[in-house]
């Protein structure tokens, strides 16, 4: 890794993922972000989001750290980090403080926001996140900043994400053997949000589905905030293990029919094409083993119907179903299978489009499309907190704006 001095304006991410290791560097300028540096490598000991293998993740996240500081020419000290695993827990808490009839300001606000951070932790479990999604003045609701106003008691809705302890514990502990400073985590479909959804979908409601290689996770936005998130354990790579079973064929060809003919849409020509399949095991591979493309067809579909079978089921039972309105943009890597968007619309009953990176420059095809959205979310998020800290009391003055929006409307106040 590079030995030089880090720079104070470069924004460092970090996705660790179930099948890859992608680390962002960015160069910050006011409330704008570009990528000056990019690795990406394999990602190894990581499994359904979770680590099973401390030697084997520092090594794939040294070499995509190292990859991106060369390309930046820059060395990294923090990072931001997604999380995947770690058991993600959402759920909304009511606070409410005495304010005795004064005007309420900054010290009322932030007196509300740590009696939410402090309302749902564990010893086994950690805070993440405590987002402020609305508060009220002796119970009357809906007020989107109390500041100036007068009453007797001061409440608060915070949405509340926590994750294992341990899990998390295990992830900072193998990026400290990597030299480097956890700087904050984001769980993975907040980021992917960030970059994703526009600012109406923020506001009017929408449900992000981001499928990684281990697990599908998914979040809800209403209103301009982040009110809902939630994991199911199935994702990309079981579709890949479904095949290699299924088909007897090693995992690393697997992969590659799943990339190169993999469909979720049944079509009648399948039946009439064919796919080599090499066997496992066997040596001689002169010999054919013609498979038709519906077969892997027949493989493919029920584990994506199932995935969001189970992504519709937890939606429904959490509440959110109705408040995400009927807007879903898929992304993460198992997102660009073909049909899947279709198959995602029939099953979910929604309008379903494909998300990507849309406000971080800097980024080719190769790292810019759905696989990578994580990534480009966690500059965003960290490009926010560094405008909040700028900027507190601009920063939360439009809470209901979406955190790109507030970006925007901050630089036209107080930036030009």
């Amino acid at each position: 890794m590079l030995k030089k001095k880090p720079r104070s304006d470069l924004i460092a991410a970090l996705d660790v993922g179930s099948t890859k290791i992608a680390c962002f560097v960015a160069k910050a300028d006011g409330t704008a972000a570009h990528v000056v540096g990019i690795g990406h490598q394999v990602s190894r000991g990581v499994r359904n989001g979770s680590l099973v293998d401390m030697d084997a993740a520092e090594a794939a996240i040294l070499t995509a750290v190292t990859a991106a500081e060369r390309m930046a020419g820059e060395a990294l000290r923090d990072v931001i980090v997604n999380i995947s695993g770690a058991q993600p827990v959402s759920r909304t808490v009511s606070v409410e403080v005495a304010i005795n009839g004064h005007e309420i300001g900054d010290h009322d606000i932030r007196r509300v926001t740590e009696l939410g951070r402090n309302a749902d932790t564990t010893p086994e479990r950690r805070l993440l996140h405590a987002i402020p999604t609305g508060y009220s003045i002796d119970g009357s609701r809906g007020i989107r900043d109390p500041r100036g106003m007068c009453g007797q008691r001061l409440g608060g809705l915070m949405h509340v994400v926590t994750g294992h302890t341990g899990a998390i514990r295990n992830l900072e502990t193998v990026i400290g053997r990597c030299h480097l400073n956890v700087d904050g985590m984001v769980v993975a479909p907040y980021a992917s949000g960030l970059a994703c959804l526009v600012d109406d979908e923020m506001d009017l409601g929408v449900t992000v589905i981001d499928m990684g290689g281990g697990t599908t996770t998914f979040a809800v936005f209403a209103d301009g905030h982040l009110v809902h998130t939630d994991s199911v354990a199935v994702g990309g790579a079981h579709v890949t293990n479904d095949i290699a079973r299924g088909l007897s064929t090693p995992v690393a060809h697997a992969e590659r029919m799943k990339t190169l003919y993999g469909t979720a849409t049944v079509s009648s020509a399948d039946e009439r094409e064919v796919i080599d399949v090499p066997l496992v095991g066997e040596e001689d591979q002169a010999q054919p083993n013609h498979v038709p493309k519906s077969i892997l067809t027949g493989i493919i579909r029920p584990r994506l119907e199932e995935t969001f079978e189970l992504v519709r089921a937890r939606l429904e039972a959490s509440g959110f179903d109705k408040v995400a309105g009927r807007r879903v943009v898929l992304t993460g890597g198992a997102s660009q299978l073909q049909g899947v968007r279709d198959l995602a619309a029939l099953i979910l009953d929604k309008q379903v489009r494909m998300g990507k990176p849309l406000r971080i420059a800097g980024l080719s095809d190769q790292t810019g499309g759905p696989a990578f959205s994580t990534c480009a979310g966690l500059i965003g998020y960290a490009l926010n907190r560094n405008v909040e800290a700028l900027l507190p009391a601009a920063a939360a003055a439009k809470p209901g704006a979406g955190p790109f929006g507030m970006l925007r409307w901050v630089k036209e106040h107080f930036l030009t």
